[in-house]
């Protein structure tokens, strides 16, 4: 199994310096450098303290500059809201200052507060973003790019630099609902998985995925589809539950919750169309427990939902700690 953590940069009630977040998170991304992780996978978010970092290009690389083995990944690259072209001149300096470490994740998005201050409208937000992908990749292969699509054109244009890795840095899609991973899957392009979603949602979208590519002439087999999830760790099941509670209380206070998505399912369901969402992500979401019992847990998700590498989301620093020291040595 490959381990990666998916790094948000939380500031809840802006209890202390925003300089000391990132001090935090860069201290993090140190050790992760030195233990066995395969990655470090930079969440870009807008407008919101549930993670403040706009750019997930400038902040790998400064990651890139404290880091030797670590591979930098995008989750992701809102693509909606870029210029194409700039986007693939920003994804490929970043790998060649990182000397090809670059792990290029991209997505759509999905906050309207984003969509309203960025001028996109939202029902233009999968063709822009699919477009955007294409063009960046075709930026990459090519020596000069020729354009003529729905949203942007372009003649003749040399984008520099090309990125070190060739043809291109590995590259992944964010895909949560079913249309979009069945259109990942037709394009042959692998996926990266939500942290919000049940654990068997996720195995039963892992197998549609592997059904839209085998339809379309691709195969599943050498992909990493790393799948994000949201961790607990503690020296007993019960400190890990209150962790776990805590965590989920925020992220759908701060960010899953029917103000983002109205009219939403699961996670992002209107109050009173189901379950309570912070009981949902305690009994169907957040990974937690003592360090035996993630252990266990992810032996038996590596059989039910096909996990081959666990992109973690700690919801402490101690449950980071904990999963470091006891959990991936046991697994890797």
């Amino acid at each position: 199994m490959k381990f990666g953590v998916l790094q948000f940069f939380s500031w809840p009630e802006r209890r202390v310096d925003l300089t000391t977040v990132y001090e935090r998170a860069l201290d993090r991304i140190r050790v992760m450098d030195k233990t066995g992780y395969d990655a470090v996978w930079l969440a870009e978010h807008h407008f919101s303290t549930y993670s403040v970092c706009p750019s997930v290009h400038l902040m790998g690389m400064h990651v890139a500059s404290h880091t030797e083995n670590l591979r930098i990944g995008m989750a992701v690259s809102l693509a909606a809201f870029y210029h194409p072209l700039r986007l693939a001149e920003e994804v490929a300096l970043l790998d060649v200052l990182s000397g090809g470490r670059v792990n290029w994740g991209a997505g759509r998005g999905f906050d309207p507060t984003e969509f309203a201050a960025f001028g996109v409208p939202r029902e233009e937000s999968h063709g822009r973003f699919r477009e955007a992908v294409a063009i960046v990749l075709e930026a990459w292969r090519n020596d000069r790019l020729t354009w003529n699509g729905e949203y942007w054109s372009f003649d003749d244009v040399e984008v520099l630099p090309k990125p070190l890795q060739q043809p291109h840095p590995p590259t992944w899609v964010a895909a949560t609902s079913p249309d979009s991973v069945a259109w990942a899957g037709e394009h042959g392009h692998t996926i990266l998985m939500d942290p919000h979603a049940a654990c068997d949602e996720i195995g039963e979208k892992r197998e549609l995925y592997r059904r839209e590519l085998e339809k379309n002439g691709f195969t599943i087999e050498g992909r990493d589809i790393p799948m994000a999830r949201l961790i607990a760790v503690a020296p007993t099941d019960a400190e890990a539950a209150e962790i776990a509670r805590s965590g989920a209380a925020w992220t759908v206070g701060s960010y899953a919750n029917p103000t983002k998505i109205p009219g939403g399912t699961g996670a992002h369901a209107p109050p009173g169309s189901g379950p309570d969402p912070v009981q949902r992500y305690l009994d169907k979401v957040v990974l937690h427990g003592t360090p035996e019992r993630l252990v266990d847990r992810l032996q038996e998700l590596q059989e039910t939902m096909f996990l081959d590498y666990l992109l973690c989301a700690p919801l402490s620093h101690s449950s980071f700690t904990l999963f470091t020291e006891k959990v991936l040595p046991r697994l890797l």
